[in-house]
């Protein structure tokens, strides 16, 4: 290690739990008996974060609420509705105060991101659907909107 950070603070993260929170799976195509022929689908994936200090010293809950909508293109009907909230208890020491809030919606939903992958492509395949593999959510563009957009809603 250099001397010229020897004195900056290591950060020390670890995964202490995972879990699902809440999930929510809606299959309209059987629920409806909607005909497969006339299908092309049409996804919409929606994220949100939510990220609070535990009572142990440092110790976060950090929650990736993922909401997957399939509509048919053909006639805008919904195919299937998929909410899932997943869950982490992090513990996060070294970062330093003004750097700790995107550090806990950036880095920590990256690390359950992968298993929450997983989750919605078993459901959808369990559920009659192709298993359903979700684009890499880019959680750095994601903060950085939300903070754009409360700092808009400021000013408004």
């Amino acid at each position: 290690m250099s001397e010229e950070n020897s004195g900056a603070p290591q950060v020390k993260m670890s995964v202490l739990a995972q879990f699902v929170r809440d999930m929510s799976f809606e299959n309209m195509v059987a629920q409806k008996g909607i005909a497969s022929a006339d299908v092309q689908p049409d996804i919409q994936v929606q994220v949100s974060l939510d990220a609070r200090k535990r009572a142990q010293e440092f110790q976060y809950d950090i929650v990736t609420k993922f909401k997957v909508t399939s509509k048919n293109k053909v006639n805008d009907e919904t195919l299937f509705l998929i909410e899932l909230d997943y869950g982490g208890i992090f513990h996060v020491e070294g970062v330093p105060d003004e750097q700790l809030h995107p550090f806990l919606l950036i880095e920590c939903p990256r690390l359950l991101f992968p298993f929450v992958r997983r989750i919605i492509s078993d459901v959808t395949r369990d559920g009659g659907f192709p298993p359903l593999n979700i684009d890499t959510v880019d959680f750095l563009a994601l903060y950085r909107n939300e903070i754009a957009r409360r700092q808009a809603s400021e000013l408004n």
